[in-house]
């Protein structure tokens, strides 16, 4: 069964660096990072104390307010660091590796045959359920809740972002072992979102509803595909994952080991030789960074894609859910009289004095420079044309600043996470963070509604 969603408004952003489709291993890292931030409004309750050693799939700590959800291990090896903040708040887990990883053995869950509630205590035990998102407030699934349907957007269209269809191959019995085992948590649909004329090994799946999408980015969020698909209600939950955590989960189920590989695209135009790398979860991104080589010394470098991702030292670590590496240029010079004179260089929605509109397919080589300064909102309609859900964008960010949660619930918050104003934020003349505004809406809602 296969639907076709169409999205008309977005933008695509076309950057220089994407990367080649050629897979390396990278070298074992020696240190491994996670970091509590990674899972939103989780308190960390720690299991492992310092110097202990614990095994690959080994609960390190578990959720303060639900014991059941656990966080596990990527590696064998022995907790080195507990690095703590403010008020005693654990910031960083730093784990050494032992040479060659020890699992420990979950046992073999055949989801064909397997009850709901088997599959969903072996996802909590194992250190899996963190993989599952949930809709409203974008945070852990919440172990009590049913979700109606189950997403999961098997394609990236965001700048320079992996390439689901390559890093997936000869994927496709994990896949299935995966999504046949979430199939059984929910009395709706999983539904599927792959690229339209993609070769995608998520096609071929039972116990899906394959939905074809084409269209300019935010057309591969999971967010826009849900909005066209069956948007969020007033009391209803939705569960999103994303495709390479459904490989660790049906590996877990196939074998019994939790395995956190990741394969990682390193990509941007500051990347000599930009391509796919296969990793684990807190790696150091050091160990792929400089191996393909890099152009300057003043960069960045973001775990995640260059919308969304996080800032991170190139000696830092990859995040718990990134799969891509970004590196583009530093921008911390300024362009004299750049407002009053045409540009040929930079990517803009705006028909004065900029050109990009007459070569879509040009692709850009862009720096960190917001090319602007924080002022308060200017109305232009810019956010409308980039932004495909059915909603209000500019009175949502505004409800969101003062607090209003009626109307936050009227301009349907229960339904979009912060990834979903990523572009809006992007074309934002008075460079506005609307990713942290829709945020500290969502934590507001969460704390006072739940």
């Amino acid at each position: 069964m296969s639907k076709d969603i169409k999205i008309k408004k977005g933008l695509t952003i076309n950057l220089k660096g994407d990367a080649e489709k050629t897979l390396s291993s990278a070298p074992r890292s020696r240190t491994f990072v996670i970091k509590p931030a990674d899972f939103h409004l989780i308190t960390p309750k720690m299991v492992i104390k310092e110097g202990e050693k614990f095994l690959a799939g080994d609960a390190i700590f578990y959720s303060k307010d639900n014991e059941l959800i656990k966080f596990v291990s990527p590696v064998s090896g022995t907790l080195t660091k507990i690095e703590r903040g403010a008020k005693r708040v654990i910031t960083t887990l730093l784990i050494e590796a032992d040479a060659q990883d020890s699992f420990r053995d979950f046992g073999i869950l055949n989801p064909d045959s397997s009850s709901a509630e088997a599959i969903k205590s072996r996802l909590l035990e194992s250190g899996c359920w963190p993989f599952i998102m949930q809709r409203p407030y974008a945070v852990v699934a919440n172990t009590e809740q049913e979700p109606r349907d189950i997403f999961i957007s098997a394609f990236s269209s965001a700048p320079l972002a992996n390439d689901c269809d390559f890093s997936l191959q000869n994927k496709e019995k994990e896949l299935q072992a995966a999504v046949t085992a979430l199939s059984k948590l929910t009395k709706g649909q999983v539904h599927v979102g792959v690229a339209k004329d993609a070769n995608s090994p998520l096609k071929g799946l039972r116990d899906v509803v394959v939905h074809s999408v084409s269209g300019p980015h935010p057309a591969g969020n999971v967010g826009t595909q849900i909005n066209k698909i069956g948007p969020v209600n007033k009391g209803e939950v939705v569960w999103t994952i994303a495709p390479q955590d459904l490989v660790i989960i049906g590996e877990l189920l196939l074998t019994g080991k939790f395995n956190a590989e990741r394969i990682i695209a390193l990509s941007g135009s500051e990347v000599k030789t930009p391509k796919y790398y296969k990793t684990k979860i807190g790696s150091e991104v050091s160990t792929f960074l400089y191996d393909s080589g890099l152009n300057s010394e003043n960069i960045r470098v973001i775990s995640g894609d260059v919308l969304t991702g996080t800032k991170i030292s190139p000696k830092g670590h990859l995040g718990f859910y990134s799969n891509t590496v970004t590196v583009i240029p530093e921008g911390d010079d300024y362009e004299l009289f750049g407002w009053n004179k045409p540009v040929f260089d930079k990517i803009s929605t705006s028909r004065a004095l900029t050109f990009s509109w007459l070569v879509p397919n040009k692709k850009y080589d862009l720096d960190t420079n917001t090319n602007g300064e924080h002022r308060n909102f200017v109305v232009t309609g810019s956010y409308e044309e980039v932004f495909p859900l059915d909603m209000y964008p500019l009175q949502m960010l505004k409800s969101c600043l003062v607090q209003d949660l009626d109307e936050m619930e009227a301009m349907g918050m229960y339904e979009v996470a912060p990834e979903d104003f990523a572009l809006t934020e992007f074309v934002c003349v008075s460079k506005q963070p609307h990713q942290q505004i829709i945020r500290n809406g969502l934590d507001l809602m969460f704390k006072e509604i739940g």
